[in-house]
């Protein structure tokens, strides 16, 4: 028997707790598994995620939700907290002589890591995410355990989603001064910032100094039309597809033509930092040749899109 004004729909505590849990649970499947917390400067797992989160004002007022409300009313006001709780900023570089990695940085304050380029660039990218209003940060240098075969692959056939999954990609180029033109930075001729820069939504470019590249104040790089116009034109990549581009098959030639003046530090790479471009998932193996990597993505092209005309890319 159901006591007066109560809801046949209506739900209890223990399920508002039993759906903030899937909730969180659903939303951390789709980020990476570590990422670094701005206010703390410290590297937390998926544990120290939900620990953050659990002490949480959101997390409070999630619980204080009125249990009279539909099922799926609450489902939809959980979702909407936890999915803006975990927004986070990825990092997009160069990188360089002493970047930390993941055994640098677990346990410890970034702050306390030391200053050189590596440590200096990881703790001004963390300082500028918070200033976004980002609790969360990812860096390729430190979230991922490079020393595991199994996370690495994970790694690198999520890296696409990632990107795009974040809410803001910060782009440090540095080698690019006050005065200077994107043209002149490396960054263009890398693998993995061809997928880093179509992946991501929202994109800022910073120079040397951590200035912003231009002085337009734009929240967004890409939806300032002279900067895109510069892009463009650095890239040989239209606009529409630096503005909304979709991972598959489609125009797969142009698409490996993107990449063709690129490099990477580790030959195979040049392929494995493709794989998210055409929305594939091949077996990772360094230590295989740059054209036994090339050949197995072609093949995969070839076989998905029936184009043959890849093999003259």
């Amino acid at each position: 028997m159901k006591g007066p004004g109560v809801s046949a729909s209506s739900t209890s505590s223990f399920d508002i707790r039993r759906l903030i849990k899937k909730a969180v649970s659903d939303k951390l499947e789709k980020i990476p598994l570590r990422l670094l917390y701005t206010p703390t400067g410290v590297l937390c797992n998926r544990d120290a995620q939900i620990s953050h989160f659990e002490g949480s004002p959101q997390y409070k007022q999630l619980l204080s939700l009125p249990s009279s409300l539909e099922k799926q009313q609450l489902e939809a006001e959980i979702n909407n907290v936890i999915s803006e709780y975990f927004e986070f900023t990825t990092l997009s570089h160069r990188w360089g002589s002493g970047e930390p990695l993941l055994r640098d940085v677990e346990g410890k304050n970034i702050d306390d890591l030391g200053s050189a380029d590596g440590e200096a660039k990881l703790q001004m990218f963390c300082m500028l995410a918070l200033q976004h209003d980002f609790q969360w940060a990812w860096s390729d240098t430190c979230c991922i355990d490079k020393d595991s075969s199994a996370e690495l692959q994970e790694a690198i056939g999520s890296m696409f989603t990632w990107y795009h999954r974040s809410s803001l990609t910060i782009v440090h180029l540095s080698d690019v001064f006050d005065g200077d033109s994107l043209a002149s930075s490396v960054w263009f001729t890398r693998g993995w910032t061809l997928q880093e820069l179509l992946a991501s939504h929202t994109i800022l470019f910073y120079t040397d100094d951590w200035s912003p590249y231009s002085k337009s104040n734009a929240v967004d790089h890409k939806s300032d039309p002279a900067f895109l116009e510069e892009l463009q034109n650095v890239t040989g990549i239209s606009k529409q597809h630096l503005t909304n581009f979709c991972p598959g098959m489609d125009d797969a030639r142009s698409r490996l033509h993107w990449a063709s003046s690129r490099r990477t530090t580790r030959p195979e790479d040049i392929a494995y930092s493709l794989f998210g471009i055409f929305q594939v998932h091949l077996p990772i193996f360094y230590g295989e040749s740059t054209q036994n990597a090339l050949g197995r993505l072609l093949a995969e092209i070839i076989s998905r899109s029936g184009d043959v005309s890849v093999l003259d890319w």
